[in-house]
Order: structure tokens, then C-alpha cells, then sequence
């Protein structure tokens, strides 16, 4: 067996070829999502989901990640990423394995999903395939609904090429006057505001009695085929739909910035039309002349350009889970009540905060509790831990920091309600959530007018910590409650991601609590806390030497096992560290739902490490660090993954867990995980992945219908 301090002599663990590059990884994320819309395990409603998802995934890929290599590109940047690649090789690489993957959906979605819906009475449509009669009814909506919202923009010399929203749909028109040849351009916007997919008049069963539960068509075909109502007059010659995508990350100047909240604004109203074009998808129909006119308005070339076989934004097909057919979807789940807290979780005997026995506050301080959605009730738990303090009189003062919340939150009432009661309230909302920007800002004003203290996060940092810290008076003595999360305080996203939460009274918890909110309210150069692992400050530093404290225990003879759980695994000076303690023989077992630049198996550098995947009905979210440490275990949960950002542009907190009962619990969750043979997807040493499938003579286990199953039975 190699040791440690003679590894890094013989072999360079900065070296590329140990590493994977982050875009293709994330792709090769994405295909297993992809791939959950192909198996024919997966009930159909939700193929449909997982294709949708694909999409929505992909749009932010493109906006973000695409966005910033061309960036690179376009300023001449040949920096190289720890895999060696520079902007254009990784923007080529992308576009090579991408481009079949979006083929592969999209002939999935027209030769395989539209039959297999409509064997289920679920018929989406051409137009061409629609009867007389119920094009009449079309033609009806498209007067009453639809005429009055479209807007055709003619270009030519005196109507320039017009500006168009990232994410827009579009039809180009080509039309001509009767006495004339010229063929004039003219774009319609196939409007977001209504529904994408109009629905046609119920037609009785089948002759073979099969049943139809939904049959329409896409709103754009409603539009082509009336195209004479905006183009009175003049023939309409031919249409082709197309969809263009912007850079739309934000780049404002933090440090110039004197109002944050206002710079955030403002950058948002460019995001919607300012970004430049980093992708056009067409139909393969559009003719070369309409093709090369688009592109030299958006400054694209052919790279940019994807063709797309059928139905353009393959996202809307969301929709369609609203649809009444349980029978098409994974069977239902309720969250349940954690055991702990069933006992006063009842409207009568939650009413009066007084009621000591009854409060939450009062398990708490029994012993620390562990709640892991969405098998244990978000609602139940983590929102009525701030329920109960806003109505709690004893309750002195809540703080709080949000990342993303749900639309209508039970949370921000009740921090509203403590401050209308006269607590005192502080919660730092990060306007920089991307994405949920503008959801955050109204949040954020809202929050404010009601008394609340608002910060709007950290210049030059993102505070993405998941942290709820709530200061009681009890007796003559003042005591603090402590939540610490994986997942955002979003009831929505409780429902649908895999985290976990804390919530203790451990005295160094609460002030190590206290000293970070001071430092994201305050000014403060804290350097070092009690217990918890926080970013940008001791996190990095702290994970290196917990691995580092493996290698030692293995260097001693003596068991030493890593397993970790995370969304994504970047970081380069993480992964060389992980590589020094496999090939010091530290068994490492590695989650990683998306990226991961790590290279499995390299004899030499990184045999003892295994790298799963798990894509399934819920997104795993929850991050898990577990160090055997000599028998004595330690497991830490928290906000952060292993990534640049995440250990050095983001607030981050991960607490340890310390009751051993606690302990014992993730321990049996990562076992569970780490056993899963249905949606567990094996990492390569070249990068890609195997999906797991049971043997002959083995039992099928979901990971997360076992947990769903073990979370009813308690």
C-alpha cells in the first residue's frame, strides 16, 4: 500500500487527467434525469414530468453555464479548467454530447410518449389531425381569447428587427402582398401569459370504450393556422417557430453599489431582454434564407443553433401532472408528523403557547430532534418552530436568513405576525438567489414594512446558510433555539427535495448562532466558532482536516471510512485531499446527485473511492458528512457542498450532529442510500455512469420508497 507522503511525490494530484469537467458532468446529470422519463418504470404522467424537467434544466445551463463560456470566448480568455480544457473545447465538448441527448427526447416525446398518451386518452394534437368541427371551436378561442393579446412586429426598413424576451417563443411569418412578389418578414410572440396547451370539447369514449380524459392542442398551431386574422389582406406564404435563450445571469458592480436592492432591480429588468442570445432552437423545416436572417440579428452561428424534430419547449408539458389521473402518477404521499412532535400537534392542543408541556420549545429542550423532509412533515416541524415562536410571549426575538421561499409562506406570516407583536425580527434575504430574485425582493418589502429588520445580503457574498435562531426568556434566564438546515424554508420545495434539519437549545449552537447572525447584520471579523463549520471562514480548512484526520487513523492500522453526501463536488483542492486518503487505503463512499469532477477508480489515486448517483421521484437535496474517526463518529449536515463557490463565495453553515440516537439515524439514512439498486447510477472512471439494477435473485430497493415505507411505520 502507497503511503500518503510518498503519493505526492510520485504522482502530481493536480494533474487534469484526475479530473472531469463540470459541464459535461452536469450534462451527464441531466441525462439521468432524462433517463427517468425513458424508463419504463416510471409511471407515464411523471415521464412527462421528468422530460419537462429536462428542458426547465437545460435553460438554465444555458443561461448561466453556456453564457459564461462564450463570455470567456468572446474576451479571448484561454484559462483552462481543471480538466485542461479551455472555453471553446468545453463549449464544443457540450455541444457534442448534447445534441444527441435533446434529439433522443424529443423522438422519445413524438414516437413513443404522444402514443402512449393517447392509449390513456390524453391526445396532444396537431392541428392537422383535428376534425372540422373542432377546428371551428379553434378558431372560435383564437378570436376570443388569443387574437386580442398578439402583437405582429413587421420588419423592415422602418421597423427594426424587433427585441425579444429570453425563453420567448416565437412565429416567424413570411407574407406577401396580392399584387406584389416581395416576401415581408414579420415576427408573432406565442404569448407566456396563456396556457400553452388549449383543450378541445370532451368527445365521447373510443369504439373500444378507452376513455378521453384530455385532447387539445399547442396554442402556436392555434395561432399559425389564423395567421389571416393578424395579416389582413396579404397571403401568408409560409411560418416556422423558433425560441431563443439569453445570458441571463446578473452582473452588476457589488462594490460600487450603493443601494443593493435597487442595482438588483435594475439588473433584472435587463435579464428579460438585455442578455445576448446564446442559443436558437428551430424546427428543421425553416428554411436556410429565415435560418441565416435570425442568426445574423442575434449574432449567432451554426454552433448555436439546435434543431428541434416536433414541439419546440418541451417544459409546458408540466402542465399536464395537473391533470385527475392518479393511475398515471407515482402513488400519493403524506408527510408525516415526526413521533416527537404528534403529541401536541393538534390545533386544541397547540392554542395556547403557555402550555409548556404542549410547546415545541419543550421537546427541544428534552433533546435535540432530527426531522428529515419530505418524509417528515416541513409543516409540522420546521414551520411550527417559528409559528410557535411569533406566538410565544416569552419569545423574545427571531432571526433568520432566506435563500428561496415559497410564494405564499406560512414562515413569513409568522415572522410578520412576532413582528406585529412586538419581537424583535431579523432576517437577511439574499436578493442574489438566482432565479428568485424578483420573488425574494417582494418578500424582502414586504417583510420590512411590517417592522421586520431586513438585510439584503453581503456584498461580494452569497448568503446561502439555512439558519433560524429564536431567543427565549425562560424564568430569569434567557435560552436559545436553534434551527440548522440542508433545504430552504420553502414549504413547496419540502414537498419534492431530500433535507434535513437540526433543532437544538445546545448552549455553543445558540452562540455560535448569534455570532453569525451578528456578522451578517453587523460588522465582524469572527475567525473561528464553537461548533459549527461556516463558509467563507473556517469550512474549508476544517473538511480538509477531517479527511486528513482519516488518513492518520488508516496510518495507524487502525478502520478509517468517509461518506459524504452533497449535490455537487467541484472542488479541486477537496477532491486532491480525498485523493491522498484513498490512496493512503481510506474507504470513501461519495452521494453526489449532479456534478461531480472527481475521478473514481484511478488506480493509484482514487481505487477506494465510489462515486453513487441517485435521481428519483425526490430531488436529493440533504448534504451528510460522516467521518468514522477510530469508532468515535462524527456527522455533520448543513447548507454547503463541496464546490469553490460554496466553501469561498457563500455564507454556509454545517452543525454536527452530536446526540448518538441522531447520529445513529443518518448513519442508517446513508447506509440506505448507499444500498440503493433502482436509482443509483455508478460513477466511471471516464465519467459516465451505470445505473444499478437488481440481480436475478435480488430485492428491489428504492432508497426513497424504503424511507417513505420506514417513515409511515414509525
Amino acid at each position: 500500500m502507497t503511503k500518503t507522503k510518498d503519493i505526492n511525490k510520485v504522482i502530481n494530484l493536480s494533474d487534469s487527467q484526475y479530473y472531469l469537467n463540470r459541464e459535461l458532468s452536469w450534462l451527464e446529470f441531466n441525462r439521468r434525469v432524462l433517463h427517468e422519463a425513458l424508463d419504463r418504470r416510471t409511471p407515464l404522467l411523471e415521464k412527462l414530468k421528468f422530460s419537462a424537467i429536462f428542458s426547465s434544466n437545460l435553460d438554465e445551463f444555458f443561461m448561466v453555464r453556456v453564457a459564461l463560456l462564450k463570455e470567456q470566448v468572446n474576451a479571448q480568455l484561454s484559462q483552462r479548467s481543471p480538466d485542461g480544457r479551455t472555453p471553446q473545447q468545453q463549449l464544443e465538448a457540450i455541444a457534442q454530447q448534447l445534441r444527441p441527448m435533446v434529439q433522443e427526447q424529443h423522438r422519445h416525446f413524438q414516437q413513443v410518449l404522444c402514443p402512449e398518451l393517447a392509449s390513456h386518452g390524453i391526445h396532444i394534437l396537431n392541428y392537422t389531425d383535428i376534425t372540422l368541427e373542432e377546428r371551428n371551436y379553434l378558431k372560435q378561442q383564437f378570436q376570443q381569447k388569443i387574437f386580442p393579446v398578439l402583437t405582429p412586429l413587421a420588419v423592415d426598413p422602418s421597423h427594426p428587427f424587433p427585441l425579444m424576451a429570453n425563453l420567448s417563443l416565437n412565429l416567424a411569418v413570411l407574407v406577401q402582398a396580392p399584387n406584389s412578389t416581395e416576401e415581408k418578414f414579420a415576427r408573432v410572440k406565442v404569448p407566456n401569459i396563456l396556457p400553452r396547451f388549449i383543450s378541445l370539447p370532451q368527445k365521447s369514449p373510443t369504439d373500444n370504450n378507452k376513455p378521453n380524459h384530455w385532447r387539445g392542442v399547442p396554442i402556436e398551431q392555434a395561432i399559425a393556422h389564423n395567421l389571416e386574422a393578424l395579416f389582413p389582406g396579404m397571403i401568408i406564404k409560409e411560418y416556422h417557430l423558433f425560441r431563443l435563450t439569453r445570458d441571463a445571469d446578473l452582473e452588476f458592480a457589488e462594490q460600487e453599489a450603493d443601494d443593493l436592492l435597487l442595482a438588483i432591480q435594475q439588473e433584472l429588468r435587463k435579464r428579460h431582454f438585455g442578455g445576448s442570445v446564446v442559443r436558437l432552437e428551430i424546427q428543421p423545416s425553416m428554411p436556410s434564407s429565415v435560418r441565416q436572417m435570425l442568426m445574423a440579428e442575434m449574432e449567432l452561428s451554426d454552433f448555436d443553433v439546435y434543431e428541434i424534430e416536433g414541439l419546440l419547449n418541451l417544459k409546458d408539458l408540466m402542465s399536464f401532472m395537473a391533470l385527475p389521473l392518479p393511475e398515471l402518477k407515482d402513488p400519493p404521499f403524506s408527510a408525516v408528523i415526526p413521533p416527537r412532535l404528534r403529541h401536541f400537534h393538534q390545533p386544541s392542543k397547540i392554542a395556547n403557547p403557555d402550555d409548556e408541556e404542549k410547546s415545541i420549545f419543550s421537546v427541544i429542550e428534552q433533546k435535540d430532534l432530527l426531522v428529515h423532509h419530505p418524509y417528515e412533515s416541513f409543516s409540522a416541524s420546521v414551520e411550527e418552530f417559528i409559528a410557535q415562536a411569533a406566538r410565544d410571549p416569552d419569545v423574545l426575538a427571531i432571526k433568520m436568513t432566506l435563500y428561496r421561499t415559497s410564494g405564499d409562506s406560512e414562515i413569513v406570516h409568522s415572522l410578520i405576525a412576532a413582528a406585529e407583536s412586538g419581537k424583535q425580527v431579523a432576517v437577511l434575504v439574499e436578493l442574489k438567489a438566482r432565479f428568485d430574485e424578483e420573488n425574494n425582493i417582494t418578500w424582502a418589502q414586504k417583510l420590512e414594512k411590517s417592522g421586520i429588520h431586513v438585510v439584503y445580503g453581503l456584498v461580494g457574498l452569497k448568503t446561502h446558510t439555512k439558519t433560524a435562531l429564536v431567543v427565549r426568556k425562560q424564568g430569569e434566564n434567557i435560552r436559545r433555539y436553534v434551527h440548522i438546515g440542508t433545504g430552504n424554508y420553502n414549504s413547496k420545495t419540502a414537498k419534492l427535495y431530500t433535507d434535513l434539519g437540526l433543532l437544538s437549545c445546545r448552549e455553543e449552537l445558540g452562540a455560535d448562532l448569534t455570532d453569525l447572525f451578528n456578522y451578517l447584520t453587523g460588522y465582524s471579523c469572527q475567525s473561528s466558532y464553537r461548533k459549527l463549520l461556516v463558509s467563507p471562514v473556517n469550512m474549508r480548512d476544517r473538511m480538509i482536516a477531517l479527511i486528513k484526520r482519516e488518513i492518520e487513523h488508516c496510518k495507524n492500522g487502525n478502520k478509517a471510512h468517509i461518506i459524504a453526501k452533497m449535490n455537487s463536488l467541484v472542488d479541486p483542492q477537496i477532491i486532491a485531499t480525498l485523493y491522498e486518503a484513498s490512496s493512503a487505503g481510506v474507504e470513501i463512499d461519495l452521494i453526489v446527485r449532479g456534478i461531480c469532477c472527481l475521478r473514481p477508480q484511478v488506480p493509484q489515486v482514487s481505487e477506494n473511492i465510489r462515486v453513487i448517483s441517485i435521481v428519483g421521484r425526490f430531488l436529493e437535496h440533504s448534504r451528510i458528512f460522516h467521518f468514522h474517526n477510530n469508532g468515535k463518529n462524527e456527522v455533520f449536515i448543513g447548507s454547503a457542498d463541496w464546490m469553490p463557490r460554496n466553501l469561498d463565495r457563500r455564507v454556509e453553515a454545517v452543525t454536527p450532529v452530536e446526540e448518538p440516537e441522531l447520529v445513529q439515524n443518518l448513519q442508517n439514512i446513508l447506509q440506505i442510500l448507499l444500498q440503493d439498486n433502482r436509482q443509483a447510477w455508478e460513477l466511471q472512471s471516464d465519467g459516465s455512469y451505470i445505473q444499478r439494477h437488481p440481480d436475478k435473485n435480488e430485492t428491489e430497493r428504492s432508497a426513497q420508497a424504503l424511507l417513505m415505507q420506514m417513515t409511515h411505520q414509525s
